[in-house]
Parts: C-alpha cells; structure tokens; sequence
C-alpha cells in the first residue's frame, strides 16, 4: 500500500512522513597563502599536527569535523585572506598559545576592548585569543567548555 513501509517480512508500518530540513554540514574551509611549504609548516607546528600534502599545492590539516585545506595561490593571484575568523576548539589553551607566542603570530589587534594577542573571556563568555599567519588568516582559538553557541 501507499504510504506503508515494510519493516519486516511480512509486517507493515505507517510511514511517518517528517521533513528535516537539509542543513548544510561544514565540511571543509580553505585559507590561501603564498608558499604552501611555509605555511604547512606554521600551520603543522601551531597545530601540533602534520598535514597531508595534496595535489593542487595543498596541505589538508584535520580539525575535528572540518578539514582545513591551505592552498598556495601564488601562481596565480595573491592570498586573499578568510573571513574574521576561523575558530578551533582546543582543549589545552595554554599550551597553544604558547606555541603562538613563541612563533610570534598573536594578533595585535583589540577584541571587545581586550587585546585579542592574549587569552581573556570574552564578554559572550568564551576564554580565548587571537593569532594570524603571515598572509593575514585570522584564527581564534577558543577553551573546549566556554564555546557560546549562540
């Protein structure tokens, strides 16, 4: 019959008819620089990751549900820099901006009246800071638990 589905053979149930919403999942984000090699390797040690090297000049580094791809475009055009900013979830705060710092990438800019370069909460609650790489990516990173959804 119409309408029915089988959910065993033999037995019928009514099929429940539910729209979901097709909400777009967040696969992938892309940052362009200027010297894939250079960036591989500031974004691997800010990361602590190794990134896997791709055909196109690109390096993909895994963070949780998103890859992030860091493509050099210098063949072509010059790095545009990506949307204010890029948020990564870490659970050691400290232990990332220390790295930061040591590589000298802490943003110099002013956040809500705070400088961004140091870790503070933010007044929506999140414990975090700010860094950027040489061709002007914006990243925060923000302390697993304080994360404001909105």
């Amino acid at each position: 019959m119409a309408g029915e589905k089988k959910t065993k053979p033999g037995m019928k149930k009514k099929a429940v008819a539910r729209e979901r919403p097709d909400v777009p999942s967040l696969f992938r984000i892309n940052v362009e620089v200027g010297n894939l090699e250079e960036a591989a390797r500031f974004y691997g040690d800010l990361f602590g990751l190794v990134g896997r090297m791709q055909a196109g000049s690109r390096c993909y580094f895994t963070c949780g549900a998103v890859t992030l791809q860091v493509v050099d475009v210098s063949s072509a055009s010059e790095p545009h820099p990506a949307a204010k900013a890029l948020y990564f979830v870490v659970n050691d705060l400290d232990a990332i901006f220390e790295r930061a710092k040591a590589m000298r990438c802490l943003a110099r800019e002013e956040v809500h009246g705070a400088a961004a370069g140091k870790i503070s909460v933010r007044p929506w609650g999140e414990r975090s800071f700010y860094a950027e790489d040489r061709w002007h990516n914006p990243l925060c990173f923000v302390e697993a638990g304080t994360i404001y959804p909105g």
